[in-house]
């Protein structure tokens, strides 16, 4: 029988780096997304082959996230969360050298096992080390990392590639995931078999459900997931920048392609990482998970839906909107697993969350652009506006029941 310890390690002891390297992890693929489509002659493949380059990362950790959960559970944190830092320093290096189809394809998979490794562990461990009293401002300080590096990796990633060209911003990408490797080896504590005591405030918090089968709140933090990530990082990234090219002008010849879309991929992203402590924070403070992830998603609505008004006004206001939906919405899913499962489970229910999240961020461009030609770039928008209100409609209903549960 496994002994649970008490608890001695702070989540800030963890935060620092674990965030840090999950942050620089990004870096390549954060650069990847941003550049690759107008780059693909640098990489050695042609336009035809990005959305699949762009996408089996995706693919794969459909399959490996359930194992990499199953192995956190089992097993000590360090052992799998540092290898797959690394694991991702050495993806990025493929899409440095591997100018060809093929050598590209191999990294991108590789990247995919890596990511299972970084995100689920990641979220696990700041689980390990938090209570429900603080799992929210925890959780959404973790997820600000995540987004700094997606952001950092969008903007420093465009700029890189057109000044000193593709490889050899590939090959820092590289050099800066490496070296946030080399901090968490040096510096992460281990956190498995580690459990904080529970306050009495708690009391009233929804108990864990041993089995995840039957934890139907577990599910619709699940369905949220990936309806979150079907819409903001499916949909929207793959045709923002179709809204963006009808609305706005390149303001200066100065600005390249490449700088460009990662301005605006790394505004949209630096907003969400400003909502995800946010959310978390107030969730803490009000008690009330299901209440503020509601709010999380009628943001993402009403954004879609000022989108899908083709104005520069209500694109602006949709961005902004829609990106603070995405930070809450990730941030309240993976409070709520925390709150929901029991220690023993969590490492299994992550990876099922972030499954869901992988499956709707991989469908979500196939079907935006397999609808377009029928309902128009406002039509897909309008249509995953009636997705985010039955979304909307799910969490308000576990709000209410909460709220019934409490009053007994």
């Amino acid at each position: 029988m496994t002994t649970i310890a008490p608890v001695r390690v702070r989540p800030a002891d963890v935060l620092f780096p674990l965030g840090l390297g999950t942050a620089l992890s990004l870096m390549g693929d954060a650069t990847l997304y941003t550049v690759l489509p107008t780059h693909a002659s640098d990489a050695g493949i042609t336009v035809a082959s990005v959305g699949i380059i762009l996408g089996v990362n995706r693919a794969i950790r459909l399959l490996s996230n359930g194992p990499a959960g199953l192995a956190y559970d089992r097993y000590r944190r360090r052992p799998i969360f540092i290898p797959a830092l690394f694991l991702g320093a050495l993806s990025t290096a493929m899409y440095a050298t591997g100018h060809s189809f093929w050598p590209l394809f191999a990294g991108r998979l590789l990247w995919g096992l890596a990511w299972s490794g970084i995100w689920v562990g990641g979220a696990t461990m700041i689980l390990d080390v938090t209570v429900a009293d603080d799992r929210g401002r925890w959780t959404g300080l973790y997820q600000t990392w995540f987004f700094l590096g997606s952001g950092l990796g969008s903007l420093s990633g465009g700029v890189l590639t057109d000044r000193v060209g593709y490889a050899a911003t590939m090959w820092a990408g590289a050099a800066v995931t490496a070296l946030g490797a080399l901090v968490a080896l040096i510096t992460l504590p281990e956190t498995h078999n580690l459990r904080r005591p529970e306050s009495a405030a708690t009391a009233g918090r929804p108990a864990a459900v041993t089995a995840l089968r039957l934890n139907g709140r577990l599910w619709a933090a699940v369905i949220l997931q990936g309806m979150n990530r079907f819409v903001f990082s499916g949909v929207m990234s793959a045709t923002i920048a179709l809204l963006v090219q009808e609305q706005l002008k390149n303001p200066s010849p100065l600005l390249g392609v490449a700088t460009l879309t990662g301005i605006v991929m790394a505004g949209r992203t630096f907003v969400s990482m400003s909502a995800a402590p946010l959310c978390g924070t107030a969730s803490d403070l009000l008690k009330s998970r299901w209440l503020v992830t509601a709010a999380a998603v009628a943001a993402g609505l009403v954004g879609v839906l000022l989108m899908a008004q083709a104005n520069a006004i209500g694109l602006l206001a949709g961005i902004i909107l829609t990106s603070i939906a995405s930070g809450g919405i990730q941030v309240m899913t993976t409070t709520l697993t925390g709150d929901l499962v029991s220690h023993a489970q969590r490492g299994r229910a992550i990876g099922l969350l972030h499954t869901s999240g992988d499956f709707g961020s991989a469908v979500g461009p196939m079907i935006a652009y397999a609808f377009l030609p029928f309902l128009a770039l406002q039509g897909v928008y309008i249509m995953c506006g009636v997705l985010l209100a039955g979304g909307l409609a799910l969490a308000l209903w576990f709000q209410l029941q909460s709220a019934i549960s409490m009053t007994r």
